[in-house]
């Protein structure tokens, strides 16, 4: 800012601009409140089905979230345009403030007219009037002045600039839409800013030129400034995207990083490793020019080779920066789909082994997490689908092969088909040089993802989308894959837990699928967004196998339980939401619904008790423990905002009356969850229930007690309370048991049957 811009500028207008921004901001905040409790509230208690629950309610809630981030953008420019006022206004103070003191010493300053100024005698003595005194002054105090009007040009130059830069940085962020930036003031703004390229400046040294001090200092202000949206951006975009994977790479190879780096900050790789990914994930969600242009170029540098020894390619070093945050679901889809388009290429169309991602004992290691080596890129990019659901929904449903392309007996292949049932996945290694089970894990964490709308390891909320087509044909798919060869799931136990979790969040569907009354059932077993509608058979197969592994059994446990005991309390609540027959009295009318549910319920869990028992069978009480551990773990479930398997978004119970079931889900659930997973309920034995898993009988009578428990605090909670109800429950769990006893005999081949059941 020059001399006579700072003397007379009129900051009238910026001073009404902080006006008029405020009242906007306060016109903005009057709207999101409107937006929240009107169009979101209304929408949160409509009732949704088909297309609409997992497409339009989603739409209205993003909308009202919009105007929420629309004050947030609003607030921070109005911050910054008041301080950067008042600050000007301060500096002008102090020009008028040094011209006063210099012409009290005779100095005069003027503008030249290029933007410069100049300080000159104000009056010269030998023109000074007859009998007047000029002030004394020498050429130090000249000099004084100038100085002090140069600091304080330039003071004004850098609050100009400064708010220039995070200003347009900030309406940047944000194609469409609103940024979520929040900055209370300017000098925040501008620190972050001027802070992300202090250090992208020093990722792009030479890593044997990056000191233990500098090392230290990206560390720290990557893990300050990671959930800063311009800093981030600004950050990603002045290393770029060749400059990031050459830092990735350059600082994990000892042959470029220097001695001392990589061996006395070699235990902290792992908190650059988190902090730079988390910091590259916030940043892809902005849409600057800059940003933008990193996410192409690194799609397109993902199958070159990076640095001077090429140990890795793009796709290696990026992926494995990705197992944090939550990267933009445009540049996740783009990105998967060129790595799809390498692996094809290095695994010629998925026949073989992509070569390319096997590691050497010579090749640098680019994950420090301790699970595996990171030369996989699939594994890292696969935990960023588990935390973006959409993108993971998108991408297991995109195609690995065309059908021109295959020779694949379905005439095509998706890639979750690739990836679950057919890759030859490449050995890895975990810190302790065992065999890594990474890959195939977090591959079962973006399934997660990808089929309950939600970032694996997370409950439902309630606003978590109703499933949507994609997301339920993808549930049937797994449960297909699984009932075709139950080895995809049986050798490698530990995607239990995820495909599990899956399991209790589509307990509506499963429920539907074995229940054997077609004929209302959408009134019996309400289901909102789409529906996965696999059949009986991959059902029972599905459902057994999980059975077999300890975490399984215990989601779909957990899950059926929470699911039964919300679902009895909606239609005591609602007595004639399934069947409204004037000809028979309204408990008679109930208890035929009540008593589906139970059959519903009591095959569920014959089916998965059966291969419970049969896993007990071939591995005696050792394995009854870790049936048992894992249950303990379901306490973590009850109290949770709308419980297992029900999920506002996955099932919407709304009666005649308006009343949702998410009002009253944590009432009847979580008291039932209680006596299952905290072991408060014995059966006729004294034992805890479900704790024996080696008998089937005493399962059995685990799950009547436990239903006919949630059938009388149902009907207590309701208000409506019925003996009459609550004597036919165990019965028709009873038969349900009988099913799964048939079911599991007649669909369950080569797997194995419990003894118990066949003497059941």
């Amino acid at each position: 800012m020059d001399f006579a811009a700072l003397q007379h500028a009129d900051l009238g207008p910026l001073g009404t601009a902080v006006s008029d921004w405020s009242t906007l901001i306060g016109n903005l905040e009057t709207l999101a409140k409107a937006a929240r409790d009107g169009l979101k509230g209304q929408a949160d208690k409509a009732v949704w089905v088909g297309v609409n629950a997992a497409v339009s309610k989603t739409f209205i809630a993003k909308t009202a979230s919009e105007f929420d981030d629309a004050r947030t953008q609003a607030s921070s420019i109005r911050n910054i345009l008041r301080d950067t006022r008042a600050d000007l206004l301060l500096q002008r103070r102090n020009l008028e403030e040094a011209i006063g003191r210099g012409a009290a010493k005779n100095l005069t300053v003027t503008a030249t007219g290029d933007g410069e100024f100049t300080v000159t005698m104000r009056v010269h003595p030998d023109r000074a009037g007859k009998g007047s005194s000029v002030p004394d002054h020498d050429e130090a105090d000249l000099v004084a002045l100038r100085d002090e009007v140069q600091k304080i040009l330039v003071a004004a130059t850098e609050i100009d600039a400064g708010a220039s830069k995070v200003l347009r940085a900030l309406v940047d962020q944000s194609e469409l839409g609103f940024s979520e930036g929040a900055y209370n003031d300017r000098d925040t703004a501008v620190k972050a800013v001027r802070e992300a390229e202090a250090l992208a400046g020093l990722a792009r040294q030479k890593p044997q030129d990056l000191s233990v001090a500098e090392f230290d200092r990206l560390v720290a202000g990557l893990k300050r400034y990671a959930d800063d949206p311009l800093f981030s951006a600004r950050f990603a975009g002045e290393l770029g995207a060749k400059g990031t994977l050459e830092f990735w790479s350059g600082v994990n190879d000892p042959g470029l990083a220097g001695y001392q780096l990589t061996q006395e900050r070699r235990d902290r790789f792992d908190d650059l490793q988190k902090h730079l990914g988390l910091t590259l994930a916030h940043a892809t969600q902005s849409d600057s020019q800059a940003m933008n242009d990193w996410k192409r170029e690194m799609t397109a540098l993902g199958g070159k080779p990076v640095g001077p020894h090429g140990s890795h390619v793009g796709f290696q070093v990026m992926s494995s920066l990705m197992r944090w945050g939550d990267y933009n679901d445009r540049f996740l889809t783009r990105y998967g789909r060129a790595l799809v388009k390498a692996e094809k290429e290095y695994s010629e169309n998925g026949t073989r082994s992509p070569i390319a991602w096997h590691r050497s004992a010579a090749d640098p290691q680019l994950n420090h997490t301790g699970t595996d080596t990171g030369a996989d890129p699939f594994t890292g990019f696969l935990k960023a689908l588990a935390n973006s659901p959409d993108a993971s929904t998108t991408f297991f449903g995109d195609p690995f092969l065309a059908r021109d392309e295959s020779d694949h007996a379905k005439g095509g292949m998706t890639n979750f088909e690739y990836l679950f049932e057919e890759r030859d996945w490449p050995p890895d290694t975990d810190s302790k040089g065992e065999t890594s089970i990474a890959g195939r894990n977090i591959l079962a964490q973006a399934l997660e993802s990808a089929v309950t709308g939600h970032p694996a390891g997370e409950m439902p909320t309630a606003d978590t989308p109703a499933h949507s087509y994609e997301q339920a044909t993808l549930m049937e798919q797994i449960v297909h894959s699984v009932s075709e060869k139950p080895e995809r799931l049986l050798d490698h136990r530990y995607m239990a837990d995820s495909l599990g979790q899956i399991s209790t969040e589509y307990m509506p569907d499963i429920s539907r699928g074995l229940n054997p009354q077609m004929d209302g059932e959408g009134r019996l077993m309400p289901v909102a967004g789409s529906m996965a509608e696999p059949g009986a058979q991959d059902l029972t197969r599905f459902l057994y196998t999980l059975g077999r592994t300890p975490d399984g059994y215990a989601a779909v446990n957990v899950g059926q339980h929470s699911y039964t005991a919300s679902l009895m309390e909606y239609h005591f609540r609602n007595p004639d939401a399934y069947i409204a027959d004037p000809q028979f009295k309204e408990v008679e009318n109930l208890k035929e619904g009540v008593g589906s549910i139970a059959q519903v319920a009591g095959e569920i869990q014959g089916t998965i008790s059966a291969g419970r028992a049969y896993e007990g069978e071939v591995e005696g009480g050792a394995k009854d423990r870790e049936y048992n551990d894992a249950l303990n773990q379901g306490k973590v479930w009850v109290g949770s905002a709308v419980g297992i398997g029900i999920g506002l978004g996955t099932a919407a119970f709304i009666g005649p009356g308006g009343i949702v079931a998410g009002g009253f889900a944590g009432t009847t659930a979580n008291e039932i969850l209680g006596s299952l997973t905290e072991g408060s309920m014995k059966d006729s034995a004294n034992e805890v229930i479900y704790r024996n898993g080696e008998q089937l009988s005493g399962t059995q009578e685990s799950t009547y007690r436990l239903l006919e428990q949630a059938a009388v605090k149902a009907g207590e909670q309701s208000g409506n309370p019925s003996q009459h109800i609550e004597s036919i429950v165990a019965r028709s769990a009873q038969n349900g048991f009988t099913a799964a006893h048939s079911n599991v005999g007649l669909y369950v081949n080569g797997q194995g049957v419990p003894k118990a059941l066949e003497k059941d």
